[in-house]
């Protein structure tokens, strides 16, 4: 899920009209570093923790809402200073803050992948296509490539808003000269607050029960916070009443308030909810925006800005940047961690190589080009004749190290299996399903001790599709409706369409949970839909992530409430053969998915082996008529 604080500044003049509480000749703005390190740990802890944070992603928003209010801020006062925009400058700024570490990051990382195999290379070429003309984004949305998707971690999928913000930069600065040329202060507010109401639009428009990967990917789509920060920006330049006294009175109070409320966010709002890309992402930038308002004019900067916050917030493009490559690297070269239980130790080893590789790459990278462009570091690198030995020596070393990682990169691409084991194990799954589903049940004439396959209706995820082979096997004649990504609240309007339809049949198996958090209510409103005569399977959850545990004790509750309910233990059952499933300990093979079926086989003999309903009669409870 993720971000681009890369192109945050922290050295960014501070907007005409600050109020006198900040020193105008400051070359830094109170309290967005904070900001970043707040949005770079959600999206770290989003990623890395397991389920702590299920709504870390909309730290991506606060960084876009940050980025449109400092480049625009920037753009602007250099129109005021110098009478124009030197777009070529501009854009070479961009490119110095951006390239270095971005370009460190895909040749590490790519080589590194190469070293482990597998999973790390699938997709590979496309995803340095990507990263090197900053279309990572409409990439995935072309090739149709899931952000939700956990069968194929890419391994660059975070760059995806880098290029967001990329393709940001390249039109703006047009914009901003159109909008400037305008001579109405208001005029230039609506044209851009406009902007930022058709990519809202745009969302929610868009937005369908599916997977909302097209909206969450697109620029056209997710660029209202970019447009929301310009707009705040135009209003300190344009709008001296926006830091004026009063402003300055009810501010600090709101931004407390804006915090607070975009940390309830990321601890509350699933990536799967319908109002996520419904307003909930507009929100979040609409927060974030009052945040930065108040940080700059009052005291809550300041606070913001405590020391160990701004180191984190200094640092946090390289922080971005390398998270998500070193957990899908650390993940495919010690998948025995997982094996043994111990999936947040990956996370833990995931940080501390991010700490250590973003640490040394804004030290000795970012920096000293930032400060001082290409050249200068290049001519400091090769240094002043007559050269020393040591240093000709260190020359070349430095030379073929980097030509070795461009090379192993290119390697690296070559070596693209195609699918990850868990994509390999899925599409066999799928290939049975697909001639599965235009095949007339057939009704037996006498039912068996266990429901037949023609008896059971199958909804699931991804670890049911990969299971697909076995469970046809197991039931032959049993109706599959499975998908990648697919999680518990899409269920109650799948049964309900089944049943309108009238093609429900008696038993219902429901494999849900393994891609995010469930709730009681959804699974009560697909057994109110099905009614009390209709027995329901429901499946428990292996998988490393942080959300399983209150996963499957939800559902062994829900198995524990009614007696037509009963559960498959899945988690039980495949947890002393691990290795059958796949690098991403989720999803099995041909022989887990036999353990797969033994589970689901079971739960339908415990509901098989239940004595049948007594009224309160047969127990001459009921009056006796006189």
């Amino acid at each position: 899920m993720t971000t681009s604080p890369s192109v945050l500044e922290s050295t960014a003049p501070a907007p005409a009209g600050m109020p006198r509480s900040v020193d105008p000749r400051s070359t830094r703005l109170p309290g967005l570093d904070g900001l970043r390190a707040i949005a770079v740990t959600a999206v770290i802890l989003y990623h890395l923790g397991f389920g702590i944070l299920p709504g870390g992603f909309v730290g991506v928003d606060v960084f876009f809402v940050i980025s449109g209010f400092l480049i625009t801020g920037l753009l602007m006062r250099e129109k005021d200073a110098r009478g124009r925009i030197r777009l070529g400058g501009f854009w070479m700024r961009r490119g110095r803050r951006l390239l270095p570490a971005l370009g460190l990051v895909v040749v590490v990382s790519a080589t590194l992948a190469l070293l482990i195999g597998g999973n790390p290379l699938v997709h590979l070429g496309r995803q340095v296509l990507g990263a090197a003309t900053f279309s990572s984004n409409w990439l995935s949305i072309a090739a149709a490539q899931s952000y939700f998707d956990e069968t194929s971690p890419e391994l660059f999928r975070n760059l995806w808003s880098l290029a967001v913000e990329e393709q940001f930069y390249l039109v703006w600065p047009v914009v901003i000269m159109l909008v400037l040329a305008l001579r109405s202060r208001r005029a230039r507010l609506v044209v851009v607050v406009a902007i930022g109401a058709a990519s809202t639009a745009a969302m929610i428009l868009l937005a369908s029960t599916g997977d909302p990967t097209r909206v969450y990917y697109g620029s056209d789509t997710h660029s209202f916070g970019l447009a929301i920060g310009a707009t705040l920006a135009i209003l300190h330049r344009d709008w001296p009443a926006s830091t004026g006294p009063t402003a300055r009175r009810v501010l600090p109070t709101v931004a407390v308030i804006s915090v607070l409320g975009i940390v309830a966010i990321a601890l509350a709002l699933p990536a799967g909810a319908a109002f996520t890309y419904r307003g909930g992402l507009l929100l979040v930038a609409l927060l974030t925006a009052l945040a930065i308002a108040g940080a700059v004019v009052s005291r809550v900067g300041t606070t913001l800005d405590w020391a160990p916050l701004r180191w984190i917030g200094a640092r946090s493009y390289g922080l971005y940047l390398w998270h998500w490559p070193a957990w899908v690297l650390v993940t495919a070269a010690l998948p025995s961690v997982s094996r043994g239980g111990s999936g947040w130790m990956l996370g833990a080893i995931a940080l501390v190589l991010t700490v250590v590789a973003a640490t040394a790459s804004y030290r000795f990278i970012e920096q000293p080009i930032h400060r001082t462009g290409f050249r200068a570091v290049v001519a400091g690198w090769l240094g002043s004749r007559p050269r020393t030995a040591r240093r000709i020596i260190g020359i070349v070393s430095s030379v073929a190290l980097i030509a070795a990682l461009v090379g192993t990169t290119g390697v690296a691409i070559a070596a693209d299996p195609g699918t990850t084991d868990a994509q390999a194990a899925i599409e066999k799954g799928s290939e049975s399903v697909a001639p599965a589903r235009q095949r007339p049940s057939a009704a037996a004439a006498t039912p068996p001790a266990l429901p037949g396959g023609d008896q059971i209706d199958a909804i699931g995820d991804s670890v049911m599709l990969a299971s697909a082979p076995e469970l046809q096997a197991g039931f032959p004649g049993i109706q599959i409706d499975a998908v990648v990504s697919r999680q518990l609240s899409s269920a109650p309007a799948i049964v309900q369409g089944m049943r309108d339809a009238g093609t429900l049949r008696p038993v219902l198996l429901i494999g849900l949970g393994t891609n995010g958090p469930i709730d009681q209510q959804s699974l009560d409103q697909i057994r109110s839909i099905v009614g009390p005569r209709h027995e329901i399977v429901v499946v428990n959850v292996q998988a490393p992530r942080g959300w399983t545990d209150e996963v499957n004790v939800t559902l062994t509750r829900f198995a524990q409430q009614y007696r037509s309910v009963e559960l498959a233990n899945w988690r039980d059952a495949i947890s002393s053969r691990l290795d059958l499933l796949a690098r991403d300990q989720i999803h099995p093979g041909a022989a887990g998915g036999a353990i797969y079926v033994r589970a689901v086989t079971d739960a339908l003999q415990r509901l098989a082996e239940l004595p049948p309903s007594r009224s309160p009669n047969d127990f001459g409870l009921a009056g006796v008529p006189l």
